[in-house]
């Protein structure tokens, strides 16, 4: 007769590791303080220990698990698990197959398996594995890695090949509290497969209150899970171009009464009309890019905007972003230029795996190079060809895989959340003959965000006596697109504007005129839904 298998919640995953106990802390106290703190399930890891020493650390350890009811399973060693009657066993890719282990094992054992490619998961899957190790996420001071970190970005292709399977996975490899929450939301794959867990290891053990960590953990993933963030803020009906209207013509006006503090790593090139289109719109821009500094900024601001442009302050970036997720503030990301070199891959990739941006803003070039497409190409910070056959369902797919809303600039600009898509076809051909104004673009979007910015990191908008609670950055987005196209095309207009030259003082004039009215008198806009 089989026996059914236990049943696992895997939320809050301890590996043990007691060479990162800290000094004085006994290693059964360190695991039921952290049972008790709200792990739900222990692999114990004794890499460097003999078998009759590792064997009587599992008895022991499981008595206190068993105290709390939660699960014990032991890293690769069959016989440990099969003497001391574990609940199952995790194994890597150079360990005994699945087949022979679960040979070898009762039949209601658990089996996990560490994969580091989506080829490793679908064999895993194949080979009748009950849940997945992915990653690894982030470097990790615990075990030396044998295979290139994934980042958060990479972990979403791994999940998508469990769709349609009941393989549960967990994301391993450097997880902590301060990027806990990054990792549930950004490992996710286009289809919305989520993480069923977190893999801690030092967070916990090397704590010195490894229950205050693990409550800290814990309540995290209860919370993620609580209330997973949608694609979409509300219904997809109710975005009509008189809704985005009204609420776009609301942050105009929020904008001028509370005047954001908006925080710019930006480019050299643009500081200074950055500035001063900030100004314009009624917020306050601070041009802030020193590393020292982001901790005390990301308190104070509205918004962060991280250009890199010139690429010259990436530790800053860094710090700023990480600061920013942390104080719930909106993130647009503009990453100007980033096909043209490997440097400024890779630096996008560090910086999207090491923080959530709320916003991506780019070019056609600069979005394909993002979405490692080969559709459109660049050359420098400028597209090369016609753009997407189809940027609808371009812009979907990838604000669907980096779990933000992505903006798509040219000359008909593209908006999405993930599930609708938003093309506005306002805009002037100076635009394209100044220096900047893309990056103008991503100064908007920022000033926008910080006055429609979430309440709670995660949160969704929702009708409140029909109207809309503020938070809704995808018609902040939108709003901060139809602030520099209007008014560019009211600048144009002007009869002391004689070419580009004259066209950019009048730029900055006619951000500060920007109104309610002219949105709703100018503004050019339609809504997809649906694929």
């Amino acid at each position: 007769m089989t026996r059914p298998k236990p049943t696992i919640d895997y939320s809050l995953y301890l590996v043990t590791g007691r060479e990162l106990l800290p000094q004085c802390k006994d290693y059964f106290e360190s695991l039921e303080e952290s049972l008790q703190g709200g792990v739900t399930l222990v692999q114990i890891r004794e890499k460097n220990t003999e078998t009759g020493e590792f064997l009587e650390i599992a008895r022991r350890s499981k008595e206190i698990c068993r105290k709390y009811n939660v699960p014990i399973l032991i890293n690769d060693r069959i016989d440990i698990a099969l003497g001391m009657g574990a609940d199952g066993v995790h194994i890597g890719q150079t360990d005994m197959p699945i087949a022979v282990a679960r040979s070898l094992l009762p039949d209601n054992a658990v089996i996990g398996v560490t994969c580091n490619t989506v080829e490793h998961v679908k064999q895993a899957v194949k080979d009748g594995a009950d849940y997945v190790g992915i990653g690894p996420a982030w470097t990790t001071q615990t075990k030396k890695l044998t295979s290139p970190v994934v980042g958060v970005r990479g972990l979403g292709d791994m999940l998508k090949a469990l769709d349609g399977t009941n393989v549960k996975a967990v994301s391993i490899g450097g997880i902590k509290s301060t990027n806990a929450l990054h990792c549930l939301h950004g490992a996710v794959s286009t289809t919305g497969h989520t993480l069923d867990g977190l893999a801690v290891v030092s967070d916990i053990v090397a704590s010195p209150e490894p229950k205050v960590a693990a409550e800290k953990l814990a309540t995290i993933v209860r919370a993620f899970k609580s209330n997973p963030p949608s694609r979409f803020s509300l219904p997809s009906g109710i975005y009509s171009p008189e809704y985005l209207k009204d609420r776009v013509g609301a942050l105009i006006s929020s904008i001028r009464e509370h005047g954001p503090l908006i925080q710019q790593i930006t480019n050299t090139v643009v500081t200074t009309q950055s500035a001063n289109a900030t100004l314009a719109l009624g917020a306050s821009p601070i041009m802030a890019t020193a590393p020292q500094e982001m901790e005390d900024l990301s308190k104070a601001i509205g918004a962060l905007l991280a250009n890199f442009g010139t690429i010259a302050d990436l530790d800053g970036m860094l710090l700023a972003g990480r600061h920013a997720n942390i104080n719930r503030k909106p993130i647009v990301f503009d990453p100007v230029g980033v096909g043209s070199s490997r440097y400024r891959r890779t630096s996008a990739d560090t910086l999207l795996n090491t923080w959530q941006a709320t916003v991506i803003k780019g070019n056609a070039g600069e979005l394909a190079s993002l979405a490692n497409s080969q559709e459109v190409q660049s050359k420098g910070v400028d597209s090369v060809g016609t753009g997407f056959k189809d940027p609808v369902n371009f812009v979907r797919d990838l604000a669907r895989k980096e779990r933000s809303i992505v903006v798509l600039t040219g000359v008909q600009d593209y908006v999405s959340n993930g599930e609708i898509v938003v093309r506005l076809s306002n805009g002037h051909p100076y635009l394209g003959e100044i220096t900047g104004s893309g990056c103008m673009v991503g100064t908007c979007v920022a000033t926008f965000c910080a006055a429609g910015r979430l309440d709670e990191i995660g949160s969704e908008s929702q009708l409140e006596d029909g109207k809309l609670v503020r938070g809704d950055m995808l018609v902040a987005a939108v709003g901060g697109v139809l602030a520099l196209t209007v008014s560019s095309e009211y600048a144009a207009a002007r009869e002391d504007v004689k070419g580009s030259g004259t066209f950019l003082p009048a730029l900055i004039d006619e951000l500060g005129k920007l109104s309610a009215q002219k949105i709703g008198e100018t503004a050019k806009i339609e809504v997809f839904r649906g694929l």
